[in-house]
């Protein structure tokens, strides 16, 4: 019979042992690795647990453990990660404990970091501040599947992982 379950979730639309079981939940031991696609275009909050690439353009704010903005992507707003590569185009406020600037990256901002590392070729206008702060982006996350779009802000006002 397909299509019958039973209250717990369970499916069973198969014989199971020809269907791979899966938890519903994703494990948290292994981070996820998301990305923006050239052709996307986003506007608001983006958080996530793991790695993030982005192709794309976004617009708006982005918390990350792992951030890569690839060469030919566009990032306007602020970025938090863990650590950030930079091979687009970046206009605002970067929090990383690590960024690395590649040679085709364009950064027009203030880059607060534990090291900055910045190609031949890399154009950066902005000011660099080293501070021994970490950013600790993982523990923002409250539910890592969340992706919060809203803006809304929570706490004392302080951007998350910088706290007062």
């Amino acid at each position: 019979m397909l299509g019958k379950s039973k209250a717990d979730g369970t499916n069973y639309d198969r014989d199971s042992s020809s269907v791979q079981q899966r938890p519903a939940v994703a494990s948290s031991a292994v981070p996820e690795a998301s990305s923006i696609s050239s052709g996307l275009s986003i506007v608001g909050k983006i958080v996530g647990h793991g790695a993030l690439t982005i192709f794309g353009h976004v617009e708006g704010e982005l918390r990350a453990s792992t951030v890569v903005i690839a060469e030919g992507a566009q990032m306007e707003g602020e970025v938090s990660a863990e650590e950030l590569t930079i091979g687009g185009q970046v206009k605002g406020t970067i929090h990383a404990n690590r960024v690395k600037l590649n040679s085709t990256a364009v950064v027009e901002g203030d880059i607060f970091h534990r090291t900055l590392a910045i190609e031949e070729n890399a154009r950066f206008e902005g000011t660099s501040r080293r501070s021994e702060n970490t950013i600790d982006t993982p523990s923002l996350v409250a539910h890592p599947q969340a992706v919060p779009i809203d803006g809304n802000r929570k706490g004392n006002g302080a951007p998350d992982g910088l706290n007062a």
